[in-house]
């Protein structure tokens, strides 16, 4: 029995809710601003709604939102998706028992933790964040659930910088990404 096909949302209006800001964290870069998406109700509604739709057939036991964007609409997939919530933290924010991957970045490393009890084997997990860029932290947060024993559903954004070619790293996973930019 082959796969259902997912359900097909223009997400393109929803690029009118982004903000552009030229030159940050420093110059020369263009910083896509979802925090004007996500204040419009109408537009977090419609990014919350074609996410759950993308995984909403695929038996989601966890959702797992990376450090701190993911936070903001991590909860909100989960909900939709009836499923747990898992907040994948910088070093030493979580207060129980933690395991930890550190992960080079373009201007140094940086760590990430989640509680060791957080997944249990074989549950089904989809990871989400705001961006993909270069993948490095979505490659640490992939490497967490492996070590927990998670079986990765899907990883979903909600921008995409296809120019950097992010996805390429993760040829084995369903990568969704709601709205995309070439440059």
């Amino acid at each position: 029995m082959s796969p259902k096909p997912k359900p097909q949302f223009n997400c393109e209006p929803l690029k009118q809710l982004v903000r552009t800001v030229p030159d940050f964290p420093k110059p020369g870069i263009l910083f896509y601003d979802i925090t004007t998406l996500l204040k419009d109700k109408t537009g977090f509604a419609q990014m919350i709604d074609a996410l759950a739709a993308h995984y909403i057939a695929d038996e989601i036991d966890l959702v797992l939102g990376i450090e701190a964007r993911g936070f903001i609409f991590g909860p909100a997939l989960a909900y939709r998706l009836n499923a747990g919530f898992v907040p994948v933290r910088k070093p030493r924010k979580l207060p129980a028992k933690t395991a930890r991957v550190s992960y080079d970045l373009e201007y140094g490393a940086d760590s990430l933790e989640i509680h060791l009890d957080a997944i249990e084997p074989g549950q089904r997990c989809v990871i989400v964040d705001d961006l993909l860029a270069t993948g490095g932290t979505m490659q640490a947060t992939v490497q967490l659930v492996r070590q927990l024993g998670g079986e990765i559903a899907g990883l979903g954004f909600a921008v995409e910088l296809d120019f950097l070619k992010g996805r390429d790293k993760f040829p084995q996973y369903d990568v969704f990404s709601l709205l995309h930019y070439d440059e």
